[in-house]
């Protein structure tokens, strides 16, 4: 009886197993299946074979004036102990 139980149990995990490794990929999908690689599109294809980039689709980053931004850029691994002030304590 455990010894039925315990290859029941290998079995199914076996069979899990093996159905987790058939992803769908473009090599085992249907001929006209395209995966991509998780990018939006930034235009469309014309019926010619050209394609249209479209200026709405494109990313847009705002970034804000830093020209007299008192934190550097880069933090350093090593970092130095320094003696600082509590910022909300009265003088």
């Amino acid at each position: 009886m455990a010894l039925g139980l315990l290859l029941g149990i290998g079995r199914a995990y076996r069979r899990k197993r093996t159905s987790s490794l058939n992803i769908l990929t473009s090599k085992t999908g249907p001929r006209d299946y395209y995966k991509g690689k998780n990018c939006k599109p930034t235009g469309f294809h014309t019926r010619k074979g050209g394609y249209v980039v479209v200026q709405e689709k494109l990313p847009n980053y705002v970034v804000p004036d830093l020209t007299d931004f008192k934190l550097k850029p880069y933090v350093s691994q090593v970092a130095i102990n320094t003696n600082t002030t509590d910022a909300g304590a009265a003088k």
